[in-house]
């Protein structure tokens, strides 16, 4: 099989040529037709995220069809078209898992990071943890629902039900979705894009958002909740400050800049800051569901799989709208 390989952090991924794997008990070898490239794959190669396998398969929003199971594999059948997500195994058996919180498990397994992933022509994953893809998307459109739509949508939840205005800081592949489903639920969004990124605030009101500025602007009004998916900390300072009493600021990314001091006054009167780690599997089941129902539609840049390292050049620079998306 072809594949871009991650051989040591801070440098660009190789091409190679490898042998196709063989499923063992309980997994599933997918034929990738798609591969969205997240921010949490440019942490990955950029050195950010400190512990993954080398070498490295990157990617962790798969779609494709499963050519081979393994003994055991009852979930899935060749043919079938599944999506492989972040979260590629967990122990079963800690005390988040026992829980309910497996997106917490002591012992995960992270597809693109501690799992080979799918920047590749074939990719192998765990059955139990591939999830059936609904509604017409192509190929393509649906990569980017296994990340930037499933974050999004638990950074969404974490805001809570009772919050009717919503702020998204940043404006990428997350804010994109999670827009769309926000809009779908009466809420009303308002976007807040890197400054002078007038294309990025335009996106955005193309998305369903009443209202787009910078990032260094005021809210048009208080905020009930404030997701922030740019890896940016001096923002949680920023959305403190534009939530109204009893808000919540949900940082939606797995890697972020240090979040810099600010006086207790903004964080009192009940005001939250949370994060978002990983998901669920009922979080996958859920929101795969979710998502053609509420009409949501991806905005997708394709690159050929061989030119994975440009499109991380581009997401590196802020050169996208939407989501790139590698093809083999």
């Amino acid at each position: 099989m072809r594949a871009m390989v991650l051989t040591e952090q801070g440098k660009p991924l190789q091409p190679t040529d490898l042998p196709t794997p063989e499923p063992g008990p309980g997994e599933i070898l997918v034929e990738v037709a798609a591969c969205g490239v997240c921010r949490t794959d440019l942490h990955v190669v950029d050195g950010d995220l400190t512990r993954p396998k080398l070498p490295l398969i990157p990617g962790h929003e798969i779609v494709g069809r499963v050519v081979a199971t393994g003994p055991g594999v009852d979930r899935h059948a060749v043919g079938e078209r599944v999506g492989i997500p972040w979260l590629g195994s967990t122990c079963g058996h800690c005390p988040y898992c026992d829980s309910g919180r497996e997106n917490l498990c002591d012992d995960p397994g992270f597809t693109g990071y501690t799992l080979d992933g799918g920047y590749a022509t074939h990719a192998i994953a765990d059955a139990r943890y591939a999830f059936a893809i609904h509604g017409d998307y192509s190929d393509a459109e649906a990569a980017p629902l296994l990340c930037a739509g499933l974050i999004g949508h638990r950074a969404l939840r974490m805001a809570g039900p009772e919050a009717r205005t919503i702020g998204i800081y940043g404006f990428g592949a997350a804010a994109h979705i999670v827009a769309q489903v926000a809009r779908y639920e009466y809420r009303k969004v308002l976007a807040f894009a890197r400054p002078g990124d007038t294309e990025a605030m335009a996106f955005a009101r193309q998305m369903g958002c009443e209202w787009a500025g910078g990032s260094d602007e005021p809210a048009p009004e208080p905020l009930d909740a404030a997701l922030i998916f740019a890896p940016v900390g001096s923002l949680v300072p920023t959305a403190l400050k534009a939530v109204r009493k009893g808000g919540t600021v949900v940082c939606g990314g797995i890697h972020m800049s240090d979040i810099p001091g600010f006086p207790y006054s903004d964080l009192w009167e009940e005001r939250t800051i949370r994060s978002v780690a990983n998901l669920t599997r009922g979080d996958a089941e859920e929101f795969l569901a979710l998502a053609p129902k509420a009409g949501v539609r991806t905005e997708v840049v394709p690159y050929p799989l061989e030119e994975a390292n440009t499109a991380l050049d581009d997401l590196r620079a802020g050169r996208l709208s939407g989501a790139a998306v590698l093809v083999p």
